[in-house]
């Protein structure tokens, strides 16, 4: 589940702001379990569960379906989502000048990859998945989804950068998951970025998510296969490389040739990989997030 700072993420926030609701979701995250249970673990009254599930249910976070029972029907509760991922304001770097480019998924220039695999429009499926070849299609310009398990996809953007200009930061943001057939919030896979041949540094994406429908997601689109990634984004500064705040690498703008005609970006993982669990990437048309990939350059 991914949050933003914003009104419509309130109830989530509610939910949460809660001690026993938050020993509910402890309770359930290792066994469903009905109201009379919840109710004696939690040492309180049935009637105060039922309203502390409802607050859970309403956020999206837990389910509870009515299920045949020794004395009838019974309600269960399971844990709906593993993990929540809340997106803060970006912050607007006043002081430079910048060059912003936005890149459609269908758009790379480059690809070698492995099954399970494939590639859709809002539309439609373009050809067949699993079968590598379709990444060849024509149609894949028109892309807004696409998934491989191991292998890479590569992009490249021009570089508008003057000789009289300092590079101070480059940005890249996408929205990018692991790939499970199917979905699976828990699925570790490590992908690795690399700039102009250099390796920026590698994440390991938690798992492909499939606990919510994407808030792009169009509706043709199956409702039991992944629906939304996480929105990263990786900052080369001088200091370093950074996903989200956090380094992943000593590459820093002072390694990268500002001098070349072109930039070149490769999302890979590697066959060597300790967490070999694929790479999907979504358009703007998919998932949580209005945008491609986008990538931005700060200079002064």
């Amino acid at each position: 589940m991914q949050l933003e700072i914003d009104k419509s993420s309130l109830v989530v926030y509610e939910a949460l702001a809660s001690e026993v609701r938050i020993r509910i979701i402890q309770l359930l995250s290792k066994n469903k379990m009905n109201i009379k249970d919840l109710a004696e673990e939690l040492q309180i009254s049935s009637p105060i569960v039922i309203k502390h599930i409802k607050k859970l249910e309403d956020a999206g976070i837990i389910k509870t379906e009515k299920v045949p029972g020794k004395s009838g029907l019974q309600k269960i509760s399971t844990l709906r989502v593993d993990h929540i991922e809340i997106n803060f304001p970006k912050k607007i770097f006043h002081s430079f000048a910048s060059y912003e480019t936005s890149v459609p998924i269908g758009h790379y220039n480059d690809f070698d990859l492995k099954p399970t695999c494939g590639l859709a429009t809002d539309k439609e499926f373009i050809g067949r998945v699993d079968e590598p070849k379709y990444f060849m299609d024509s149609k894949r310009v028109d892309a807004e989804i696409l998934w491989f398990t191991q292998g890479f996809v590569q992009y490249n953007i021009a570089n508008f950068l003057k000789k009289e200009e300092e590079l101070q930061q480059f940005e890249i943001s996408l929205e990018i998951a692991s790939e499970f057939p199917f979905s699976n919030d828990v699925w570790p896979s490590d992908i690795t970025f690399s700039l102009n041949g250099l390796e920026l540094g590698t994440w390991t994406s938690p798992g492909d998510f499939g606990d919510a429908r994407g808030k792009f997601t169009p509706k043709w689109w199956p409702h039991n296969i992944n629906q939304y990634g996480l929105l990263k984004t990786i900052r080369i500064t001088s200091h370093g490389t950074y996903i989200d705040g956090d380094p992943i690498s000593t590459v820093s703008v002072k390694d990268l040739d500002t001098t070349c005609s072109r930039w070149t970006f490769r999302i890979e993982v590697k066959e060597d990989a300790e967490h070999i669990g694929g790479a999907t990437l979504f358009g703007k048309k998919f998932g949580n997030h209005d945008q491609d990939i986008v990538f931005k350059l700060y200079y002064l």
